[in-house]
């Protein structure tokens, strides 16, 4: 498979450069030139598949040869080493659980990959690489998890002061050894900024050698797809998904695997008052404001990145997207009250990102009783445990796993919003 900038189709690279580059030199992010699809009998015998021969179907034609099966496949069960149940929440909604992984957090499944795919393709590399990543609180501490004492990587992980939960920014900046957080006095959006001005940045490329970790990377954004096939497997139907969404990777990961065969009825990109795409899907303007705090500080995501690539599996057009896709946005008091009531209503315990999930999930199946929907956890509450309503803090159970955190010390490097202060900091190391 190669893979073409979404700014110029001419430029067309391998899996592995696409991996290693992050972004292409124009800016452009990568994209296969073929859609691949499943073979029938994959889909029709899925309940007999194992999760690492259901990872194997979905990525191999997008690695092609260039990583041994043998190596993929242990790429993949390292990947797929933990859960991705669906939990019944009422009637013919079900939560498809994605905390389950070491950081609590959906993006453990493509850092995990992506952290595999980089130390093959780095195994006869003595250059010390540096994965530069932008995080809104999830993605950093997947990243350096994923990442941590590798030999040979550092990691480099810039997130917006003040705007991640307590736990996300404990396991951002606690690590220590290869891992360094800087804290950026902006937004999300504004780290992402720096980041994809460093790749462009001749003068810091001949320096350092810089690979990105965010879901601009294909190795991370393409084994998302995972768990909607995982979630395929135990529901045996057609459904619709519900995705709280935010850099949209995650659910043009899903988009991808039902472009490639896997039934799916509908997507729902469920927001929070960051609503560049529900206002695109009205009107067809794409015209993102400044970045808005929310509880669903994730998602606090004014430009995301990952949507040209949703334009690009529907030849850009706005009326076949349609077809598959709805956006809704939701403020935070819908936010709060909907995790009370599902807690009081149904004892489900959810975190402002599957609240918003749930939500658009709601409003789209509003009287489709006949309809199964899925909405996406894509972290455990604990990790909002601050941001959630008071009346369910007390609730929220603290996986053992991550009690220690709170306790270590953090360890951050503040820099302004600004490239000159980030390029400096860089160029020093």
């Amino acid at each position: 498979m190669k893979y073409f900038s979404l700014q110029n189709k001419e430029h067309i690279v391998s899996f592995e450069d696409a991996v290693v580059a992050g972004l292409a030199p124009d800016k452009g992010l990568y994209f296969p030139e073929q859609v691949p699809a499943f073979d029938k009998n994959f889909l029709d015998n899925i309940s007999e598949k194992s999760e690492v021969e259901i990872g194997y179907a979905a990525i191999k034609p997008f690695v092609g040869e260039e990583i041994p099966d043998d190596v993929l496949r242990k790429i993949i069960a390292d990947t797929l080493s933990f859960p991705f149940p669906v939990a019944p929440v009422h009637d013919n909604i079900y939560s498809l659980e994605l905390w389950h992984g070491p950081t609590l957090a959906f993006k453990d499944v493509g850092a995990r990959f992506m952290a595999g795919c980089l130390g093959y393709f780095r195994r006869n590399d003595t250059r010390p690489v540096t994965v530069l990543v932008a995080t809104s609180g999830d993605t950093g501490g997947a990243v350096a998890n994923g990442f941590y004492d590798v030999p040979g990587v550092k990691v480099v992980i810039l997130y917006p002061s003040g705007k991640v939960s307590t736990l996300q920014e404990k396991q951002l900046t606690t690590l220590g050894k290869n891992i360094t957080a800087l804290e950026i006095a902006g937004t999300f959006d504004d780290c992402q900024r720096m980041v994809k001005t460093a790749f462009l940045d001749a003068e810091l490329q001949a320096h350092s050698l810089l690979t990105s970790a965010n879901s601009i990377n294909v190795a991370r954004w393409l084994p998302q797809m995972f768990y909607y096939l995982l979630a395929y497997k135990q529901l045996q139907k057609e459904v619709v998904f519900s995705v709280p969404s935010g850099n949209f990777g995650n659910i043009c990961a899903g988009m991808m695997a039902a472009a490639m065969g896997l039934p799916v009825k509908h997507f729902v990109a469920s927001t929070n008052v960051n609503d560049t795409v529900p206002r695109f899907m009205e009107n067809g303007q794409y015209a993102p404001n400044q970045a808005k705090p929310t509880l669903s500080n994730a998602m606090d995501v004014a430009d995301p990145s990952n949507f040209v690539r949703i334009l690009e599996l529907f030849t850009n057009s706005l009326p076949a997207l349609k077809e598959k896709l709805t956006a809704y946005s939701f403020d935070d008091q819908a936010t709060v009250a909907t995790m009370e009531a599902v807690w009081n209503e149904h004892q489900y315990m959810l975190d402002p990102h599957g609240a918003v999930g749930y939500l658009g999930l709601q409003k789209y199946l509003a009287g489709a009783t006949d309809t199964t929907g899925v909405f996406l956890e894509t972290a455990h509450p604990i990790k909002f445990a601050d941001a959630a309503p008071s009346s369910l803090q007390a609730e929220i159970v603290n996986p053992e796993r991550v009690q220690h955190l709170y306790s270590l010390e953090k360890q951050s490097v503040q820099l302004p919003n600004d490239y000159a202060a980030l390029k400096d900091w860089l160029m020093k190391q």
